[in-house]
């Protein structure tokens, strides 16, 4: 398993706990591997990632928000110009 660019310690992202995580890739689907390899991922309670209806998955502004920090962070270890060659979006407009 790739270390977090977005999480030091193993605790959910939005609330701090640390028991029921699940481990959410940023990036999923076709670009799962990419999120594994560049550490584009973060713990999240089974609540915040698929098992509320508040949960990343199916809240698209939690998404898009956690999307744009990381992009920041990853640009802020490899730059701009390696986050386009990525993934090819930019989240923080």
């Amino acid at each position: 398993m790739s270390k977090s660019i977005m999480q030091d310690e193993k605790a959910c992202y939005i609330t701090g706990r640390t028991d029921h995580l699940h481990k959410h890739h940023i990036f999923g689907g076709g670009r799962r591997k990419i999120s594994e390899k560049w550490g584009l991922w973060i713990w999240l309670t089974g609540e915040y990632h698929n098992l509320s209806s508040h949960g990343i998955h199916f809240d698209s502004k939690l998404d898009r928000l956690v999307k744009a920090q990381c992009q920041k962070r990853f640009e802020e270890l490899h730059g701009h110009g390696q986050w386009m060659q990525i993934i090819g979006k930019n989240y923080r407009e």
